[in-house]
């Protein structure tokens, strides 16, 4: 048993090196569009460290991502990009989040992403959305057939 728990830490970097080993593949050897983000990263570590957390959640994960980057785009559109435009976004992301029930910690960074890096609307469905459902994807076999875990143990 210790040396399970000892193989835990190699375990999760091994199982989140896979999604974004995944999502770097469609990226960029495919014609499918752009399936990569920054905060996937931060998503990645805590569907596998702390799976059994509300925030890792597959309802969180997809929402919270949504919910995040819908925000900065619409601030960049309607604001651009200033202190105040950043500075809300994401408190407003935080607020949503919160009252809608779908933190999930990430995505708080979404809105920063959206305006420091002046994306479309079509950012919403490539990378967020084909992005967040192949990472739920890979956090279900992986949690709850491979390392034999009680995931998802919510899903909305």
């Amino acid at each position: 048993m210790k040396i399970i728990k000892k193989l835990n830490p190699i375990i999760a970097g091994l199982s989140a090196a896979i999604i974004i080993a995944v999502l770097a593949f469609l990226s960029f050897e495919t014609s499918t569009g752009y399936w990569l983000m920054i905060s996937f990263g931060a998503t990645s570590l805590i569907i596998f460290v702390l799976h059994d957390k509300e925030f890792a959640q597959p309802g969180n994960i997809f929402f919270g991502h949504f919910l995040g980057i819908t925000v900065g785009i619409l601030f960049n559109e309607f604001f651009g990009m200033s202190s105040a435009s950043l500075a809300l976004a994401v408190g407003s992301t935080i607020t949503l989040m919160m009252y809608l029930k779908v933190v999930h910690p990430p995505a708080a960074a979404n809105p920063l992403i959206a305006i420091l890096g002046d994306v479309s609307f079509e950012f919403i469905i490539f990378p967020v959305m084909a992005g967040s459902l192949v990472i739920i994807f890979f956090s279900i076999v992986i949690n709850k057939f491979i390392l034999k875990r009680n995931y998802p143990i919510k899903w909305l």
